[in-house]
Formats: C-alpha cells, sequence, structure tokens
C-alpha cells in the first residue's frame, strides 16, 4: 500500500524550507529529498528566488489572522498550481496520485505539494494547526500534529523558555 504523501510531510518540508532557509538551490534539493520527496528536476537559474517566493508565500498562510483569510490565501495557491489528479509510476516506487501536472519544475512542483498538503492537513486536523512559535523572541514555524492539537511551540527548548519565564514572572 501507497500512502498519500501530501499531507503531513508537505507542510513539515515547508516548515523546514521556512525555518532554515538553504543557502542555494542544492540544498533545497536534498531537503526535499531528505524529507520524502522523491523526484528531483532539472536545474534552472532562478530555482533559489522562486522557491523563495512559494515559502513566503506560504508564510503568509502561517501568518493569516483567521481561518477565512487563510482558507483564501491557499484557494489562490491551490489556484496557481491546479490540475487533474493523475496516477503515476515514476521511480518504480509504486502507481501513487500526483496532485499536479508534471511539470519539470522544482518551485512549481514544491508550490503544488506544498499548497495541497497544506491545505489537507488544516482541513483533516484543524485550521488553526499552523502557526508560528509562542516563546517570544522566536519566530519559527509550528506545524501542529500532535494528537491533542495543542503545540504551541516549535521545541522543547523554546517550551521549556517559555515555562521559565512564566515562572518567575510569578514571583518577579
Amino acid at each position: 500500500m501507497h500512502l498519500n504523501p501530501y499531507g503531513e510531510y508537505a507542510v513539515i518540508l515547508a516548515a523546514s524550507l521556512a525555518n532554515d532557509w538553504p543557502a542555494d538551490r542544492s540544498g533545497i534539493e536534498e531537503r526535499t529529498i531528505e524529507l520524502g520527496m522523491t523526484m528531483t528536476f532539472p536545474p534552472a537559474s532562478d530555482d533559489h528566488a522562486r522557491v523563495r517566493e512559494v515559502i513566503d508565500d506560504w508564510l503568509a498562510i502561517v501568518d493569516a489572522s483567521d481561518a477565512d483569510a487563510r482558507a483564501a490565501l491557499l484557494n489562490v495557491q491551490l489556484e496557481q498550481s491546479a490540475a487533474y489528479p493523475r496516477l503515476t509510476n515514476h521511480d518504480g516506487e509504486g502507481w501513487h496520485l500526483h496532485y499536479r501536472d508534471d511539470v519539470p519544475s522544482l518551485p512549481f512542483v514544491l508550490r503544488a505539494i506544498i499548497s495541497l498538503g497544506t491545505s489537507l492537513h488544516l482541513v483533516t486536523r484543524g485550521m488553526e494547526r499552523l502557526a508560528r512559535c509562542e516563546a517570544s523572541p522566536c519566530t519559527r514555524v509550528v506545524v501542529d500534529v500532535t494528537r491533542n492539537g495543542r503545540q504551541r511551540f516549535c521545541s522543547v527548548r523554546c517550551a521549556n523558555r517559555a515555562a521559565v519565564r512564566r515562572h518567575r514572572a510569578r514571583f518577579a
């Protein structure tokens, strides 16, 4: 059985790129492979800048003020990368669905995967399951994949830092 990879992994990939932006195109491709995307694409001179635009557009979704604004921004992203779902068996990994055109462009494919994955993540887990870390001054993206839906911090370190601040504030 081949499970649909467009949900959680795509959102985690977007957060990884947003939180730790690679220095060049090869860094982007390494990250995509590391986080589960198996296809590679012929390089283009503007790939690094165009993928940055994809991530910046995605960050606007993360920072949206409410579910309606988030949905509106996501719908624009989905429209830009819309295609009919198609069955594929590339790289001999077994039959599975792609929700994008077979365009050999890393930025185009990342926009499609990230926007669809973010949409699936939010509609299945909850529209509030994407945010910024609540431990000021940290601004890293938090993709809440917890069972109870209460993840507020990007790491244990930030959670501990916030707890220490709350504790000290009580006794100050």
